[in-house]
């Protein structure tokens, strides 16, 4: 269990604990910020989100510039991405910030991706991300915060940069996705 294996186990253990900030009727009141009223417990989920979303580039730095990349890291990182977003969206169409249909997009995809990454470890290969698999990562992460911020601080200038990011990250899911089937399909399609 080396160091970046850690930290990705610690981005898992985190995702109950932004949720409970987010799904819990706290009441902590909310602040303003530059004209942007978020409750202060969606703000502290927010902060634990973000802060969970940065060690996935942590342990992935750590790996690979100490030569620290193994199988199990391989597939723990992607599997903790999924948590993490899929437990992000969930609450989010819970509180009615993200449209369930968007969440279900999302969230069909990772699940096609991790069924096609668990026959191939049936069958002793380990599929690491793709760049635009990590792109579309990324842009779902921003399009979370931003939600989870009540679109601060673009709704001070009224600029709906939450519902773009969102946008941005469905289409980068579906069009990650189809690569991604394409350049596997030979797994599913391989005949014992």
């Amino acid at each position: 269990m080396n160091l970046p294996n850690k930290i990705t186990i610690s981005r898992i253990f985190l995702i109950p604990l932004f949720m409970i900030f987010l799904l819990v009727p706290f009441s902590f009141g909310e602040v303003n910020f530059l004209g942007t009223m978020i409750p202060i417990a969606h703000l502290i989920g927010a902060i634990i989100f973000i802060i969970a979303a940065v060690t996935d580039f942590l342990d992935g730095y750590y790996a690979r510039k100490y030569q620290l990349v193994t199988n199990l890291g391989k597939f723990l990182d992607p599997l903790a991405d999924k948590l993490l977003i899929t437990a992000a969206l969930v609450a989010l169409v819970e509180l009615q910030l993200l449209a369930a249909w968007i969440a279900i997009i999302i969230i069909s995809r990772e699940f096609a991706v991790t069924g096609i990454r668990l026959v191939a470890a049936a069958d002793g290969d380990v599929i690491a991300a793709s760049k635009l698999g990590k792109l579309k990562t990324v842009t779902q992460i921003v399009a979370i915060s931003a939600l989870m911020l009540h679109n601060w601080p673009f709704q001070a200038i009224s600029l709906p940069f939450d519902m773009m990011a969102v946008w941005v990250a469905t289409i980068l899911t579906i069009v990650s996705g189809v690569e991604y089937f394409q350049k596997n399909q030979h797994i599913l399609l391989k005949s014992k």
